[in-house]
């Protein structure tokens, strides 16, 4: 895809090795080298953004959160309740793995704050 939009492929480094976020971001920080004034943009699903940056940062990134691939049910529904049992207990369990992994990865250290989220953003 970055080729296709006329980026040269020298330019580009792939980490291929991670299994997790957590490896992801500890792999990516040896490929590239992170700089403290250096600012970097964490591209993830919005539902995964604060652990993600949680670990970025812990990995010695800068990162300014860039969300993606909201879980919504779109604009013509408002603010109606969803009374949907299957689709609450999904979106919960999805919540719920996000704040328990906010938990454990905060209280083993693999990230600084329990609810990790941008500093300053301004460019």
């Amino acid at each position: 895809l970055l080729a296709d939009l006329g980026v040269d492929p020298a330019r580009v480094t792939l980490e291929d090795k991670s299994r997790n976020t957590d490896e992801n971001a500890r792999f990516t920080a040896a490929l590239v080298r992170p700089e403290a004034s250096q600012r970097w943009l964490l591209v993830t699903s919005a539902y995964h953004m604060t652990r993600s940056m949680g670990l970025f940062e812990k990995a010695g990134f800068n990162v300014i959160p860039y969300p993606v691939a909201y879980r919504t049910r779109g604009g013509q529904y408002g603010l109606a309740w969803d009374f949907d049992p299957a689709r609450n207990i999904n979106i919960f369990s999805i919540a719920m793995k996000e704040w328990i992994g906010l938990a454990v990865y905060w209280s083993t250290g693999r990230i600084d704050h329990l609810f990790p989220g941008p500093k300053d953003t301004a460019v």
